[in-house]
């Protein structure tokens, strides 16, 4: 991650330092888990972020409901989580990765890089890059 511009995290932090050690990188954001009662009075730690990034608002969270379900849609998540539209969201949770587009809005669970799919192992971290005002997301296996 070496020559990152920035790094976000979407939650499930659970100790303070693991932000110290990324910060060592680049500046770090990050999104409360339901992961992280440890990290509670971290002042880079919200409930929910949106950044302007090159022209792009990003909105970085937890949890997103995705599929749709009765529960909730996506515009209703981005009224919710980030007080209206953004063009990228970034979330964990399920820590199992998710790249897709949809309804214009780019959707970015970058897995987890200690527990993915809830599994004890090396797994994964996202890259999202912003050119131009157009955003673009991959993943990278750690292992």
């Amino acid at each position: 991650m070496k020559g990152v511009d920035l790094i976000l995290h979407a939650g499930d932090i659970y100790i303070s330092s693991a932000l110290d050690w990324l910060e060592a990188i680049a500046p770090v954001m990050a999104a409360r888990g339901n992961g992280d009662a440890q990290v509670r009075d971290d002042p880079r730690v919200q409930d929910s972020l949106v950044l302007d990034l090159d022209g792009l608002r990003v909105g970085v969270t937890h949890a997103v409901i995705y599929p749709e379900t009765t529960w909730g849609t996506l515009e209703q998540t981005m009224e919710r989580k980030f007080r209206g539209p953004v063009d990228v969201i970034v979330f964990g949770d399920t820590h199992t990765v998710l790249v897709e587009r949809y309804k214009g809005v780019l959707l970015v669970n970058p897995g987890s890089p200690t527990y993915p799919k809830n599994f004890l192992e090396l797994g994964t971290v996202g890259i999202l890059e912003i050119k131009g005002g157009q955003a673009q997301a991959s993943i990278l296996s750690l292992k």
